[in-house]
């Protein structure tokens, strides 16, 4: 049996040599090594030889399987090197020809309209803040005049984070305003380094409990804007939404305030945005012909005195701009629920 597994080495070690292609030294490898090839049956056969036989040639035959294991692996790595050779030499191989490109991404349209507006925010003196998305009760409802048995909650369809509801995703970056209150307006009150007025943007992404369609998302993106001062008015509010809207679009944009509530303003408005998509109705618009695009007011005595601002001495405005709304209106997007599909299909148009 050594002597069989011996002899049958060298012709497998000259077939494997003169291979020339990767389907020469599989099939070699077919009939030598796997189930019914010559090696393999060999080794089957070694249970039934004399006890005293069967060590010696058992590392014969593992032996030999493993040279022509190793043999096979150099052939390969011979051919895939002759292969690389081959096509330096110019044999379908151009050296002057250029690289693959890697893919280039791009801004998302939410990125880029949030990065626009920072930089318009920027230039009329606002800083930019950050808050985190999961908010205390107290920060996104309590302190923003909207108390527990508060009517108003049952508008937000909140997203819970604990048993005792202390803790919820944000349902608007309206606690954007508490903070900048409560960290940047009332130390610098309270060290007489406040230079009124202080002018803060807030964008970021809030939670709903929505039933999606169209023109309504459970994830989605607002940017909140606060401005605190002396005396400040509805004319100021005016003014500064009428300067937005004009760098956002480029042009004059036919909007409406009307009046609307909000417990953490008084008075408050909403600003309406003509549909882009219709001249007599459609459902994203609701068959209005308007889009609600940007509710604002002056900020509420009751916001300024639950964050130690005394409103008989200070004032302010705020507004919550709809970013998922804005960006359908620059890019003619008539589904929000695309901006989050993660559709390369649409991406790519950006």
């Amino acid at each position: 049996m050594t002597e069989t597994l011996e002899s049958l080495f060298e012709p497998i070690r000259l077939r494997i040599a003169a291979a020339e292609s990767d389907d020469d030294l599989r099939r070699i490898e077919r009939e030598t090594l796997d189930k019914g090839g010559a090696v393999a049956a060999l080794l089957a056969g070694i249970p039934t030889l004399p006890p005293t036989e069967r060590p010696l040639t058992g590392k014969r035959a593992n032996e030999l399987k493993g040279a022509i294991q190793a043999g096979l692996a150099e052939a390969k790595e011979r051919l895939a090197l002759r292969a690389v050779e081959r096509e330096r030499l110019g044999e379908g191989f151009d050296a002057t020809l250029p690289g693959a490109r890697p893919t280039r991404g791009g801004l998302h349209p939410l990125v880029a309209v949030t990065r626009e507006l920072e930089d318009l925010f920027t230039s009329m003196g606002y800083v930019v803040l950050d808050g985190p998305e999961i908010e205390s009760d107290e920060n996104n409802f309590q302190l923003l005049n909207i108390p527990p048995d508060h009517p108003a909650r049952d508008a937000q369809d909140t997203f819970r984070c604990d048993a005792d509801g202390k803790f919820v995703l944000r349902t608007h970056t309206s606690p954007g305003q508490v903070r900048a209150l409560k960290e940047r307006v009332v130390p610098a009150i309270r060290a007489g380094t406040f230079a009124p007025p202080f002018r803060a943007i807030v964008p970021g992404k809030v939670f709903r409990q929505e039933t999606t369609d169209a023109s309504h998302e459970h994830t989605f993106h607002q940017m909140e804007g606060l401005v605190v001062g002396k005396d400040i008015s509805v004319g100021h509010l005016i003014g500064a939404m009428k300067t937005l809207l004009r760098g956002v679009f480029g042009r004059e944009i036919e909007v409406r305030l009307r009046p609307g509530y909000f417990p953490f303003v008084e008075p408050g408005f909403e600003l309406d945005a003509r549909c882009p998509f219709c001249k007599e109705g459609c459902s994203v618009c609701k068959r209005s012909t308007w889009i609600e695009l940007l509710p604002c007011g002056l900020v509420h005595p009751n916001v300024l005195r639950n964050c130690g601002v005394d409103p008989e001495v200070w004032s302010g405005f705020a507004f919550g701009l709809g970013l998922s709304r804005l960006v359908m209106l620059r890019y003619g997007i008539d589904d929000v629920r695309l901006l989050l599909s993660g559709d390369l299909r649409f991406l790519e148009q950006f």
